[in-house]
């Protein structure tokens, strides 16, 4: 029968594997397509035989079964692990899971519980799989007007305001209705977690990059956000700098690539130094507003990045972003301009009470003080990006050069 479920069986004593065969042989829907006495065998055999499921025994001799299954979950991903092991506890349970088992029966087990456990493996696999051919079919079909903008924040500059703008962009944007997700990218010492009074706990970006390059359902890309009392979603920066190294820049892209399928704006605030992260950051982004104050740091790094973004092709994205912009710091904007040998787009006044105060608060100004100027400009900001879509689609049909090095001006 073609549509029977294809089990292999992995057990290091041969009367197990013999009496799991023969119980699984009584049954008209499932097949026992081979059995294997180690974890290094059980991976040769599921490579080439494709099974839907593995009974995998958790203590073998030369690869125990988390390991096997680690390994099973990489190369093999639409072979779902059911463990099997005589000890039940909870430690056996979470590290099972974590290498990527879809259950966890404790020997012994009634044949009735095989059966079902099997069954109902096999059929959330095939629920699961059915639901990431959809979104590919939906993501190659659907017109690209439907995609959610990508919005990045950067400057090449720290101390400029990024991180406060994002935070509060996001939340007025969601203010005006649209569906937003915030994604903290300064992944060593992020602080949007700061701001929005959020807990990482377990759902960061080190934790969802590594779940979606071992091939898991797409959808749990949303597992992994938390909920602001705002509306947005956030996706979060690693609780510790050592976590970033677990992320890398494909991961990142393909995280983006899935949020914009599932909000209308996601907005990225991005690290303040070049590496392929934020190149593909940039590559991915439909705008990318660039922080810059009146200082003479900010207005030399910010020329730099301009004629760096101009050989990447990144020139009409950018949109210049003028932070404490009212400050009388012996520096015009006019001067800015001519310096910098382009105009600014959009200016943010300087409110340092309202700022810092919402910042200790964790409490985004645009919710605590709306009627404050930082407040408006922010407000009007958020309006500029979301009502641009139309403009965003004639830019995208001028084809920039796309695919330079960033070293390869030089």
């Amino acid at each position: 029968m073609a549509d029977r479920i294809q089990v292999l069986i992995v057990d290091d004593i041969p009367e197990t594997r013999d009496h799991l065969a023969k119980l699984l042989g009584f049954e008209v829907d499932i097949h026992v397509i081979g059995t294997a006495a180690s974890g290094a065998e059980a991976i040769e055999l599921a490579t080439h035989l494709l099974p839907d499921v593995v009974l995998m025994d958790i203590n073998m001799p030369d690869m125990d079964g988390i390991a096997a299954t680690e390994l099973l979950s990489a190369r093999v991903p639409s072979a779902a692990v059911v463990m099997m092991s005589v000890q039940g506890e909870a430690d056996y349970l979470r590290r099972s899971m974590l290498a990527g088992a879809r259950e966890f029966l404790v020997k012994p087990f009634s044949s009735d519980e095989l059966t079902a456990s099997i069954r109902q493996v096999y059929s959330r696999e095939k629920e699961k799989a059915g639901r990431a051919a959809a979104v590919t079919l939906a993501a190659r079909t659907k017109d690209p007007t439907e995609e959610g903008q990508v919005v990045a924040v950067f400057s090449p500059k720290g101390g400029v305001g990024r991180t406060t703008i994002a935070v509060n962009l996001a939340v007025a944007a969601a203010e005006l209705g649209k569906k937003v997700t915030l994604v903290d990218a300064s992944f060593q010492f992020g602080d949007v977690a700061v701001l929005l009074n959020l807990n990482p706990k377990d759902k960061s970006m080190a934790e969802l990059v590594p779940e979606l390059e071992a091939g898991r359902d797409p959808d749990s890309v949303e597992a992994f956000t938390l909920t602001h009392s705002s509306g947005i979603h956030v996706l979060l920066a690693p609780p510790s700098p050592e976590m970033a190294e677990l992320i890398t820049p494909a991961g990142v892209k393909h995280v983006i690539e899935i949020l914009r399928q599932h909000s209308e704006l996601v907005v990225i605030d991005c690290a303040a130094w070049f590496n392929d992260t934020l190149l593909g950051i940039l590559d991915l982004a439909d705008v990318v507003l660039t922080v810059l104050t009146l200082e003479i740091t900010s207005i030399k790094n910010i020329r730099l990045f301009l004629e760096v973004a101009e050989q990447l092709g990144y020139s009409h994205k950018i949109r210049l972003v003028l932070n404490r912009a009212d400050t009388t710091l012996g520096i015009r904007v006019a001067d800015v301009e001519n310096s910098i040998g382009r105009k600014v787009d959009h200016t943010i006044v300087s409110d340092g009470r309202a700022v810092v105060y919402a910042l200790n608060r964790g409490v985004p100004f645009v919710l605590s003080n709306r009627e404050s100027q930082v407040s408006q400009d922010v407000l009007r900001l958020a309006t500029s990006i979301v009502g641009s879509r139309e403009s965003r689609e004639e830019e995208k049909g001028k084809s920039p050069q796309k695919g330079r090095s960033l070293f390869a001006w030089r």
